[in-house]
C-alpha cells in the first residue's frame, strides 16, 4: 500500500460523498486527526478498517489498497466486445461492458478472451423461419459440457444457460449479423459469427 495515494484517494471518496474528515472518523470510531494523517500522507488505515471504508466509500478493499480508482474509457456500446468472467469454482458467470475488477469465491478473475471456433467446434445455426435454431453434438457431460450460448451484436445480448446432460436447444429471433459465444469447461470460450442468408 503506498500511503500516498491511499490517503489522496480516501480524501478524494470522502469529499465525494460529501463527508468531513470528523464524520468520516466518526463512522469508523477513529480520530479526525487519524484520517487527516491518512490523507497527507502521514500514515495509512489499519487493515481492521479497510473493509469499512470500502463499505462508506462503495468500492472495494483492492481499490484503496492500490490507492486509485481507474474510470474506464467510455465505450461505444458494442456488445461485440462484452468481456465475461467465469469463476471455475461455481461456474458463475459475470459479464461487463467495460474492463471491471470481479471477484467470485475468493478470487479475482480476468477477463477471458474468445478464440474463434474451428471448423469442427462450431454450433449448428439453422434458419427455422424467421429464428435462429441453434444445436451442437458437443458432450454434455458433468465434466464436459457447453455451461452458456450468448448471441451478442452490437446493441443486444441475450444468454441462455446450458446444463449438463441436456443437449444444445436454443431458438432466437432473426436479427441481422451477430455473434455466438459460448463457454466449454475443457476448451474455454468460443465464438462464431453468424449472418442471415441474403434471399
Amino acid at each position: 500500500m503506498d500511503q500516498v495515494k491511499t490517503g489522496a484517494l480516501i480524501r478524494k471518496l470522502r469529499v465525494g460523498k460529501g463527508l468531513t474528515q470528523k464524520q468520516l472518523a466518526d463512522m469508523i470510531n477513529v480520530s479526525d486527526k487519524a484520517v487527516s494523517k491518512w490523507e497527507c500522507g502521514g500514515g495509512c488505515p489499519d487493515i481492521s478498517l479497510l473493509s469499512a471504508l470500502a463499505e462508506i466509500f462503495d468500492t472495494d478493499i483492492q481499490v484503496l489498497l492500490n490507492g486509485r480508482a481507474d474510470k474506464n474509457d467510455k465505450e461505444n456500446g458494442d456488445m461485440k466486445k462484452l468481456r465475461s468472467y467465469i469463476c471455475k469454482q461455481c461456474g458463475n458467470i459475470i459479464t461487463a461492458s467495460a474492463e471491471a475488477s470481479v471477484t467470485c469465491c475468493g478470487s479475482r478473475l480476468s477477463p477471458m478472451t474468445p478464440k474463434k471456433a474451428g471448423e469442427g467446434e462450431q454450433l449448428k445455426v439453422t434458419d427455422a423461419g424467421g429464428e435462429w435454431y441453434i444445436t451442437s453434438d458437443h458432450e454434455m457431460t458433468k465434466e464436459h459440457h457447453i455451461s452458456f450460448v450468448s448471441y451478442l451484436n452490437d446493441s443486444t445480448m441475450m444468454m441462455f444457460r446450458q446444463y449438463p446432460e441436456w443437449g444444445i436447444d436454443i431458438h432466437i429471433p432473426m436479427y441481422r449479423s451477430g455473434r455466438l459465444v459460448w463457454y466449454c469447461t475443457e476448451c474455454g470460450l468460443l465464438y462464431q459469427d453468424i449472418r442471415p442468408a441474403r434471399r
